[in-house]
């Protein structure tokens, strides 16, 4: 194990690590907090839950976004629900099933004192989301509304249509917007972190970009937390926003933090398939759609018949079949895989055949049924249902069938949508501890932006979950064990040396940039990297093709930065340096992806190495040599050191996973 990684773990059993840190965690007083002033960058769930709870207690918070306004974060995107161990169903749910259920999600990958402790605060994000006015769906008699998620057998997501990111997104921003109001936060919205700054080894502050000026500004902070989302754009196609990017992670990996498991990308079943090279982004359709809807292919290689052509006896509902004990509600990773091994196989549908059916002419009819029993018509004809069983699916999941009509001009409730699977989330990011500090003292990652919470695979529902327990319930205790030891640290002036040379190498780097005047646009650079990352560190990665992506994409940064061409001035409002600074960024983690992913010789989760697979096709772990973390430490250009971080499972037993 590396001397240099320290999870600072509690003891004690796994039921009381958290309960005894909160009482015995050191504090900051009241009057010292007004003195101490945070650095929030990203304003996310994460982000935004972060900035008004530590300014709700006191202290001076500084809050970055790079878009209009923290209502753009891209959680806003999220659709289908929020996880809480609140057991409504009383269909057997508990703080253990929901961190038995993420720690085997994950592949047993994660660190199950993190797990636990996020399984235990779950029900408190559900209470302060209401108390907040998040209009979550409820029952006929009022009661919060429950539905099925992938790898679990309880109904335990909240949800608020197909729009719960959103919402929940809209009272963190409420609850920010009014600590901004009180004077607690200072918001900076159009500004880009470019760096971090540290002084005498801890993280001070941090350089920003004005992106409509272009202006470079320096500012201080008792200590800096880093909210920034994911990387999926290193694929440039993803189900993220445009803007999404790894910057200010990367740039804080140059300065010391440790990236944990960069490779652990999470591919998502339920997406509209790609249908051009035009296309600069993908759109996620809900995985609360497999709750209800029923996915299948022909049973008939290259059968081009519409699907509602198709006889029912002549369909393979392939989840079904290979998986009973969860049919289509297996975990993300096993459905992305199954999908692609069927289109592989010559069964795919639509013009690329790269896609599979999702249904929902079933769900339909047995909606319908129970409406038509609630108003006693027992003679219902089947025309009678349909359009019973199309109000209620409307009502459930209505947005969602709406966006996709309006992307693909097919009606989903008339016949099935077509569906592949797209990188949507990465469980890779910042390696942190146990107080989710990384290895750069006073440096703290939260959210997607650090590794800790969801192994090898996340569990759907569950990235808003672990956003909004660190911003909301983990940080505010955490955080303090840090400052308590810096109440005597006065603001550190801003022209001082480090700051002076950390905004210098920004804007050296900015003018190297500017003054390449290539040939070829960022997007080239882009596209180019994304279809590397795909086709050989995507869905499916082995031997032969990481090292041949680790070559290529050493030659794509070769080619960047001597062919490069960024219209305009750095001085000004300039979309294409921002993509460039944020693409060159990229470039670097696709590398360190493909090493981590060459490294780890098993499959595991989202990491699917084709050389490391069961008679089934599954994944096949190997928990003697790789039950740990991959940490890496930045070394110098295309150089990174390896520490490990063992995994020990105390409290739950390993074995192979199966959702048969």
């Amino acid at each position: 194990m590396s001397t240099k990684l320290d999870a600072k773990i509690p003891a004690g059993a796994l039921q009381e690590k958290w309960t005894k840190f909160r009482s015995t965690v050191p504090l900051v007083n009241p009057a010292n907090k007004r003195n101490i002033e945070i650095i929030v960058v990203g304003t996310g769930l994460a982000g935004a839950s972060a900035a008004a709870s530590l300014a709700e207690m006191g202290y001076k918070v500084k809050a970055f976004c790079f878009q209009d306004s923290p209502r753009r974060a891209h959680s806003i995107a999220a659709q289908g629900g929020v996880n809480a161990a609140k057991n409504y169903q009383n269909d057997g749910d508990s703080i253990y099933r929901l961190f038995y259920d993420t720690i085997k999600g994950g592949d047993y990958r994660a660190r199950e004192a993190n797990v636990h402790r996020l399984a235990e605060v779950s029900g408190n994000i559900i209470d302060q989301c209401v108390a907040q006015g998040v209009p979550f769906a409820r029952e006929y008699g009022g009661l919060l509304s429950n539905r099925s998620f992938g790898g679990t057998q309880v109904q335990r997501t909240f949800y608020a249509a197909g729009q719960t990111g959103q919402q929940l997104l809209l009272g963190a921003y409420s609850a920010l917007q009014r600590q901004v109001g009180l004077g607690n936060v200072e918001m900076f919205t159009r500004h880009e972190m470019m760096d971090v700054v540290m002084v005498e080894g801890k993280a001070r502050g941090i350089i920003a970009r004005d992106l409509i000026s272009g202006k470079l500004e320096r500012h201080f902070g008792h200590a800096v937390l880093l909210c920034t989302g994911g990387y999926g754009n290193v694929f440039y196609l993803s189900t993220n926003a445009m803007g999404s990017n790894v910057t200010a992670a990367w740039k804080a990996h140059k300065k010391g933090a440790f990236f944990g498991n960069p490779c652990y990308t999470q591919i998502h079943p339920t997406c509209i398939p790609v249908s051009g090279d035009h296309q600069s982004k993908l759109t996620l359709m809900s995985e609360s759609l497999r709750n209800d809807g029923r996915i299948w292919v022909p049973k008939k290689q290259n059968d081009n018949r519409p699907a509602n052509q198709i006889p029912e006896d002549e369909r393979d509902y392939y989840l079904e079949r290979r998986y009973p004990a969860f049919g289509n509600l297996v975990p993300r990773d096993i459905a992305s895989r199954a999908a692609k091994e069927r289109c592989d196989a010559g069964y795919g549908v639509g013009a690329s055949k790269m896609a599979v059916y999702l249904d929902y002419a079933a769900a339909i009819l047995r909606y319908g049924r129970v409406e038509a029993t609630k108003k006693g018509m027992h003679n219902a004809t089947t025309e009678e249902l349909q359009v019973m069983g199309k109000e209620v699916v409307k009502e459930k999941y209505g947005n969602l069938f709406d966006m996709y009509k309006q992307i693909t001009g097919e009606d989903p409730y008339e016949v099935p949508m077509r569906i592949y699977p797209a990188v949507h989330y990465t469980m890779g990011g910042l390696w942190v501890d146990y107080n989710l500090m990384t290895t750069v003292p006073g440096l703290y990652a939260l959210g997607e932006a650090n590794f800790s919470d969801h192994g090898a695979n996340r569990l759907g529902a569950s990235a808003l979950m672990q956003g909004l327990a660190d911003g909301y319930f983990v940080i505010p205790y955490t955080i303090g064990s840090y400052l308590s030891g810096d109440i005597r640290t006065k603001a550190i002036p801003t022209d001082a040396p480090e700051f002076v040379a950390a905004e210098k190498a920004v804007q050296d780097t900015i003018n190297k940039l500017m003054a390449i005047k290539g040939t070829k646009s960022v997007d080239y650079f882009h596209k180019k990297l994304g279809k590397i990352m795909w086709d050989k560190c995507g869905m499916a990665r082995n031997e032969k093709g990481l090292k041949e992506a680790i070559a290529e994409i050493q030659e794509i940064k070769k080619q960047f930065w001597s062919d490069v061409r960024i219209p305009g001035d750095a001085d000004e409002f300039n979309p294409e340096l921002e993509k460039a600074t944020r693409v060159a960024d990229f470039i670097e983690l696709g590398e360190l992806m493909c090493i981590d992913a060459l490294n780890r010789n098993e499959s595991c989760g989202g990491h699917f190495r084709e050389e490391y697979q069961t008679e089934e096709g599954e994944a096949l772990r190997d928990d003697e040599n790789y039950a740990y973390v991959a940490a890496w430490e930045y070394k110098g250009d295309s150089k990174f050191e390896l520490h490990k971080e063992e995994l020990v499972y105390e409290n739950i037993k390993i074995a192979q996973r199966s959702y048969k």
